[in-house]
């Protein structure tokens, strides 16, 4: 399942790496000497554990109020873009604004340079009631800027290249859909650069919105991803269920005038145009088979439409772009099409009828996780590709099985399998586990060094299963009539906080935190922002997060490591220059320690960096030891996240501990985003 341009199943370019976000004032949160897990923030401003924190709940907004704090911003975006010392060519551009009981608003922009657009040059400001900027989330660190602003590749050549890699992706009929010049700033240095889209058909005739990224300066590929986000999911019809319809006359029409006019239409196996509006004279839709057409547009109406109250009801959200305006859908797409996808560009939802146009892809889960992609595109923006296309499929999964929880349907309960009912593997087995996904075959139980080079519809796999974890905790239980039985990295328990709390988590830390190249480290930070303004950074939730990402081996636990402990944390970014620059430091002081550092000193590192190859670490002792950590050397995987072991027994505890970084090669940068000393 996916979103905006095609999303299918495609390789990833192994040189690059999504940039985490910069939390200038969410590090503020995050204790920087916790004990035993005990954050350092102040308990006046955490409620009682259990209980959200109206101060940091999102206010619903009309669509007149929501415009009009977009025109606010709009008119200051000047003023805004000078605070955060952009450079003179540099422009702010207003996506959304989302405003918190307490007044504060966060808002979300993207840039430009030169007049071009910066991709991978959004960011988030924090501003409090009293005008005050609280903190900024950026998409990169990296300055925004270029040596020149005049290519030495043509455009047109670019534009052959990227259809030969659609082409040599099994395309069908591909050809230059657009392309438009662009600084590439997600990844590695910003470059000038080309942007073609590539249109056609994919391998299994899904449409094709291949995006390629291509250096202007060298012809090089930068970067590409699909603009069609695809995916399948459970096609059980729901049963006999209320549709909102309109009259006309004597006529009947799928058309929802309750949820912002949300139309449903037949393509008649059709692949272009929207096909056919669902009219009769009957307001009676189907026969609950496939004999009938209107069958499977009943299931797609209903499923938007609970789709829509599910973020209304649990969000206050109205719409996918929370601007009070539906989407459409349009079902029986081409012949035994054996999927369904999200489309940005024709902001529309379009599902297939399954092998031998049997089964359509119609059930509440696909609709839940379709339109959840068109809320992910229209929020954080997260990129289709690397750990950044894994957060964005598991987002959709995430919120798809929090629709069909919410619907509270008889013939449809909730449950943590995705596409449980269509029968994809022949076997009666599901497509995806949250619990497990790894019984699937193929996706990610766990974080590792290169997992972003997996499809996303695996390396969704840490996602979804840190979101059961919260929310049921590991071990065997059953749900709803289902088996569960969730494992942790670690072999350490989790205890689970309620499907609830943990969507309100998400949900936060999607609109308010994430940015487009957001990877899972930056997501555990995220949300731990997240749950601290929601919870209190001491409560159980808060708490419960830093357990279920250390439990996918994402960062470490709240005791720092198992049950108990101490842990003293540097959350505050430090940049890394560039080769030939100097070594950095971050410093964490210990005290109240007695006697010697023991023999296994867990030392956990989060750095984001474009080529984690060019990184030598070491831990530096307080009387000047150095412990290597990690060599330099070969390798094209971004970022380190790890936990290394030092036998430290002959060292004292208390002091200034330092962790050391030095770029030792040329091109990629990146920065210290958190270090973690843990005495067990």
């Amino acid at each position: 399942m996916s979103s905006s341009s095609s999303r299918r199943r495609t390789s990833h370019t192994t040189h690059r790496r999504a940039a985490g976000i910069a939390l200038a004032g969410v590090a503020a949160l995050i204790a920087t000497a916790v004990q035993s897990g005990a954050a350092s923030a102040s308990p006046a401003q955490a409620p009682h554990s259990g209980k959200i924190n109206p101060a940091h709940v999102a206010v619903k907004l009309t669509p007149s109020q929501r415009a009009e704090l977009i025109r606010d911003a709009d008119g200051a975006k000047a003023r805004t873009a000078k605070d955060l010392g952009l450079g003179a060519q540099e422009k702010l551009v207003v996506k959304d604004v989302v405003k918190d009981a307490d007044g504060t608003l966060h808002t979300r922009y993207e840039r430009t340079y030169a007049g071009l657009p910066v991709l991978g040059g959004d960011l988030v400001v924090d501003t409090a009631e009293s005008g005050q900027t609280e903190r900024v989330l950026k998409a990169t660190d990296a300055a925004v800027k270029v040596a020149s602003l005049t290519p030495k590749v043509s455009q047109a050549t670019a534009e052959k290249q990227a259809v030969r890699r659609a082409e040599a992706l099994g395309g069908k009929a591909s050809a230059g859909q657009s392309s438009r010049t662009v600084i590439w700033a997600a990844s590695g240095k910003p470059a000038l650069a080309y942007e073609t889209v590539v249109g056609g058909l994919q391998d299994d005739g899904t449409p094709n919105q291949l995006h390629v990224i291509t250096d202007a300066s060298t012809g090089k590929e930068l970067f590409r991803y699909q603009g069609i986000e695809t995916g399948v999911g459970n096609t059980q019809y729901s049963g006999q269920v209320p549709l909102t319809t309109t009259l006309s006359g004597s006529t009947y029409t799928l058309n929802d005038g309750a949820r912002g006019g949300h139309k449903t239409y037949n393509l008649n196996h059709g692949t272009s145009g929207t096909g056919t509006l669902f009219s009769q004279s009957s307001d009676t839709w189907g026969n609950g088979t496939t004999s009938n057409a209107a069958t499977a547009g009943a299931d797609a109406h209903y499923g938007a439409a609970v789709t829509w109250d599910f973020y209304k009801n649990t969000f206050g959200r109205s719409g996918i772009r929370n601007d009070g305006r539906a989407a459409y859908s349009r079902v029986h797409y081409g012949n035994s099409y054996v999927n369904a996808f999200w489309d940005d560009s024709c902001f529309c939802m379009t599902y297939g009828d399954g092998s031998g146009n049997a089964d359509p892809l119609t059930s509440l889960d696909v609709a839940g996780h379709e339109m959840s992609h068109g809320v992910t595109s229209n929020t954080a923006g997260l990129n289709y590709s690397g750990e950044s296309g894994g957060l964005n499929e598991g987002t959709s999964d995430i919120f798809g099985t929090g629709v069909e929880f919410y619907a509270n349907n008889s013939t449809d309960v909730g449950d943590y399998l995705i596409g449980e009912k269509i029968d994809i593997n022949g076997d009666g087995t599901p497509l995806r586990y949250m619990d497990k996904p790894s019984k699937d075959g193929a996706s990610a139980d766990y974080w590792y060094s290169g997992v972003g080079n997996k499809d996303v519809h695996y390396s969704s796999g840490i996602a979804n299963h840190f979101f059961y974890l919260l929310s049921e905790g590991s071990g065997a239980k059953v749900i709803n009539g289902v088996s569960y039985n969730s494992p942790t990295s670690d072999g350490l328990p989790v205890t689970g906080i309620g499907r609830d709390k943990a969507l309100q988590i998400w949900y936060r830390a999607l609109t308010t935190k994430f940015t487009s190249t957001t990877n899972y480290a930056a997501a555990r930070t995220g949300t731990l922002a997240a749950a601290g303004e929601l919870y209190g950074t001491s409560s159980a939730e808060y708490k419960a997060v830093q357990d279920a990402w250390a439990a996918v081996s994402v960062g470490s636990r709240s005791g720092g490591g198992g049950g108990g402990g101490t842990s003293f944390e540097n959350s505050s970014d430090v940049q890394i220059p560039d080769y030939p620059g100097s070594a950095v430091t971050s410093s964490i002081t210990v005290s109240g320690r007695s006697g010697n550092a023991p023999s296994n000193l867990q030392v956990s590192v989060d750095i984001v960096h474009t080529w984690s190859g060019d990184l030598q670490i070491d831990l530096v002792a307080p009387d000047g030891s150095t412990y290597r950590l990690k060599n330099s050397g070969y390798d094209p995987t971004p970022d380190v996240h790890a936990t290394y072991t030092v036998n430290a027994s002959s060292e004292t505890a208390n002091g200034t501990w330092k962790l050391r970084v030095r770029d030792l090669g040329y091109q990629d940068t990146g920065y210290i985003d958190d270090w973690k000393l843990t005495f067990p």
